[in-house]
Parts: structure tokens; sequence; C-alpha cells
């Protein structure tokens, strides 16, 4: 079965792909999409330090004589190198880590580990770059000028902690065709491999609104502490980090907000389609966090579904769907109660000779075609066909549903099925017989095994009337009791032709058979 796709873009972007894609084209998109992550977040970065350095932070200026070759020699080498390590050893990590995936591998428990584990070490690699690089330079400058030592290393930091949440969020939305082949073989696993729903909207709310307000203090601590900073000075800081406070804290908490509701959207509409009736509906899990479990129990629950619906299928087949339903609708139990019911018997006639004189399966071959018919008239007259008794069958109207005119819908049924029998399954014949009557309609067995069936006088004399039948002109007999008890329209179309006491009972019956067979 294949998943259930929204609008082609199966992962919540249709910069993701389609879920079924060539593995060189999956290598591209996300090598590239990893690499463009990495840079993207670094170059954020790197223009919020010279942002925050030049103009926005106050405090001695960090150009000064003693350090132009820092400047233009020292902090442009260890950006590049820090830049290439972060995108050549991230990327190839990573391409380490999903080599499964590009070589159409089933995941072991220790690739899915690995795969999901990929954001967190891109987030580490760039803390450690950049954590690295304020350790380095605010020695340098300690020595050579101390008054710069805050403002330098306030601002590496702060653009170190921006570029890791960017890289974090921005590799896991990259990863996640790769991710849901991970998963696809299991919901996420027990262990915290990464950062759930929580701890998301805590890293956007920290990095977007905590950090640069925790600056603000920090810089207004600082011109506290150093009357030289001036008026101008400070507005512009606290402009600026409140426009950054602003613009990151968006984009931060906007690439949060789609990562968390990506996976709920595509629930959602899955959801409409189960609505609708179609069970074949599979999203594709492509999270990890608690919202990758919402998705797998979705699927679950869908399997569940159909599994719930072809059991009653299955049912309805075996027991009949009128059964069914209301075994579903109201229970079940043993018992059952007083129905005014008719009551539908047809037998094969020389059922015995029949299987001595034709193979199994052929005898088998025309059954089938036999019940297809009976069948098919049954249930286009409104009844239920209760049981198949070798080369015979019982058909109930007016239970376990009721009928307005059971037994004028039983007689019609009988004269339909006569004529059907006669033309299209020429190769044997069988008797009908059709009784009315109250009967007890209701579950009989035991405790755990039992079956729907009706037990009654009308039972009994249905199955005798079809002895009856066999040896009548058109072979399809009724008791006049329940001529008497369908509707005019119906009763008009039978004649009795005669009076007989059946087989096992102490009453005659008087027997009627339709007009154009009494007749003829």
């Amino acid at each position: 079965m294949r998943p259930w796709r929204e609008r082609g873009a199966p992962f919540g972007s249709w910069l993701l792909g389609p879920r079924e894609q060539r593995n060189s084209l999956l290598r591209l998109r996300v090598q590239t999409l990893l690499t463009g992550s990495v840079v993207i977040a670094n170059l954020i970065g790197i223009a919020a330090v010279i942002a925050l350095v030049t103009v926005v932070i106050p405090g001695p200026s960090v150009f000064v004589p003693e350090l132009v070759l820092v400047h233009f020699v020292g902090v442009p080498a260890y950006v590049l190198l820090a830049l290439a390590i972060g995108v050549v050893r991230g990327t190839r990590r990573a391409l380490r880590a999903l080599r499964w995936a590009i070589e159409d591998r089933e995941p072991a428990e220790r690739d899915r580990k690995a795969t999901l584990r990929v954001p967190l070490r891109l987030f580490v690699l760039q803390a450690v770059l950049w954590f690295g690089g304020a350790v380095v330079f605010t020695t340098i400058y300690a020595f050579v000028l101390p008054d710069a030592v805050f403002k330098i290393a306030f601002t590496v930091v702060l653009s170190g902690l921006v570029v890791c949440a960017n890289a974090y969020l921005l590799s896991e939305f990259a990863l996640r065709p790769i991710a849901a082949r991970a998963l696809s073989t299991g919901p996420p696993p027990r262990r915290r491999l990464v950062a759930g729903v929580t701890v998301r909207v805590l890293m956007a709310w920290a990095l977007g609104t905590g950090v640069p307000v925790t600056g603000l203090m920090l810089v207004a601590g600082f011109a506290l502490l150093r009357r030289d900073v001036s008026t101008d000075g400070l507005a512009v800081a606290v402009l600026v980090l409140g426009a950054i406070t602003l613009v990151v804290g968006f984009f931060l908490v906007l690439l949060m907000a789609r990562a968390t509701v990506a996976p709920i959207r595509t629930v959602r509409v899955a959801l409409g389609r189960v609505e609708r009736g179609d069970l074949d509906t599979e999203v594709v899990v492509f999270d990890g966090t608690e919202l990758g479990l919402l998705q797998a129990g979705f699927n679950r629950m869908v399997e569940g579904l159909r599994e719930r619906e072809r059991i009653r299928e299955l049912f309805g087949r075996h027991v009949g769907e009128e059964v069914a339903r209301e075994a579903l609708a109201r229970g079940s139990g043993l018992g059952g109660e007083v129905r005014e019911v008719a009551v539908l018997f047809v037998d094969v006639v020389g059922s015995t000779t029949l299987a001595a004189t034709r193979p199994p399966t052929e005898v088998v071959d025309l059954l089938n075609r036999f019940f297809a018919v009976v069948v098919a008239e049954v249930h286009a007259h409104r009844g239920v066909v209760n049981k198949f008794e070798g080369d015979a069958a019982l058909a109930v109207f007016g239970a376990p549903a009721d009928l307005p005119d059971a037994a004028g819908t039983a007689l019609a049924a009988a004269r339909s099925m006569g004529r059907r029998l006669r033309d299209e399954v020429t190769e044997c014949a069988a008797g009908i017989g059709v009784a009315a009557g109250p009967a007890v309609a209701g579950n009989v067995g035991a405790e755990h095994r039992y079956e729907y069936t009706v037990i009654g006088d009308p039972v009994n004399e249905a199955a005798r009337l079809t002895e009856v039948a066999k040896s009548a002109p058109g072979r399809v007999v009724a008791a006049m009791r329940a001529v008497e008890r369908a509707g005019a329209g119906e009763a008009a179309r039978w004649r009795v032709v005669e009076e007989t006491t059946l087989r096992g009972r102490t009453e005659p019956t008087r027997i009627a058979v339709p007009v154009e067979e009494a007749l003829g």
C-alpha cells in the first residue's frame, strides 16, 4: 500500500521532494540542504558578530593598530577554517551516518539512532567551533585590549548560540526524507536522541528572546559600571539588540513552528480522509520527537481500523450483514425474542445422486452458482440468509431487522428465485418452501460460541414444505398462512391447490403455489 501524499509534499515542504526518489537524487538533495543549512547559519552568525562589534555593543573600539594582524589575518583565517570544518566535516559525518539510506539498505537499530543524532552532532560541532573561537580571541584581547574582552566574549557567544540553533533546526528539516525511512521500521526510539517539542520551544525562546534580552541587561550593567558610555551609544545598543530580538526571535520561532506544525498537518489532513472512508490512508513518519510518535500512532490506528473493517466484512459474510450490524449495534449475548417472521427454505433435489455422479470440484462449483442466485434474491428482497446446510439454505425475513411485509417479501423472493434457478442453474433442481408466523430469533449456543438463528414452527413448516415442493410442477410452494399474512398485491399471486398433513406435524397445512404454476 502506497502512503497518501499531501499535495506532493509528504514531508511538509516541496524542497524535500517526493517520498519515492532515486538514491542519487536523495543524496544530492540532502547534501545540498545540509551544506546550505550550515553555511546559512554561519553567515548569519558572522554578520551578527560584525554588526555587534562595530556599532552595537558600547565600549572601546577593537580596531587598534596592535590588532591589525589579528583582524585582517587571524579572524578571516579562523572563520574560513571553522566554516570549512563545519561544512566539510559536518556534512561528511552526516553522510556517513546516512549511508544505509543512500545505499538503499534496511536500517539497523544503530543506523536509526545515528540518523536521528545527526542534527545534534551538527549542533555540537558548531558549538565547539564558535565557542573555541570565543576562547581564542577573548584570550588575545585580554592581553592586548582588556577593556574589549566583554564586547568580544558577549558578541561571539551570542552569535554562536544563534548559529547552533539555526544549524540544528535547519538540518533537522533537511533530514526529514531520511528520517522518514529510518522511522518507517518503527516509532522513534524511547531513548532521547533528539530534542523534544518542549525543548524545541524552550530553545526558540532562549535563543530568540532570552539571550538577546540578557544581552540588553548586560549592556545596561556595563553602562552603569563604565560611566564613559554615551547615551547615544546605549540607545544604539538597545535599538539594535531589540531589532535582533524581533528578527532572530521571529525566525527561530518560525522554524520551530514549521517543524511542529508539519507533522500535525499531515495527521490532520489524513484524519479527514479517514473520516471520508479512505482507510488506505497512511502518513509518512518523519519526526523523531513526540510528534513522530503521533504520526506512528495514527498509522497504527488506521491499521486497526482496516483490520476491524476486514473482520466486520468477514463477519458479515459469515452471518449476514443485517445480523452483523445488529450485533455491533446491540452487543451480543445468549437469548432471543419472539418476532413475526417469514421463513424461506430451499433444498437441492437429488443431492446424493449429484454428489455420487460428479467430481467434488464440479459439485462445489455448481453449488456456488446455485447459492449465488439464492443469496442475490434474498438480499434483493431485504431478507437474511441465516445459514447454509450442505445443499440447502435457510433465509429469514423480518429478523433481526423489522420488515413491514415479511411474508409478502418472502413469497416474492420465492417466486423470483424459482424462475432464476430454472433458467440459470439448469444442471439441478431445487424445492422452495415458504412459511410465516411467530418465532424466537436470537443467539443460540454456548457462552463462547453461538450463532444467530430462528427457532419455531415456521422454520419446521418451511423445511417440510420444501419436500413437497420437490414434486410440485414449479417446485415453489408456501403455507397458506404465509399468503394470508402477505400484502394484498402479493397474496393475489398465490392459489391454494391442496391440504395435507406434513411429516412430523399434527395439523393439516393448506398449500399454495404461484398463480402461473397453478394455471399451468
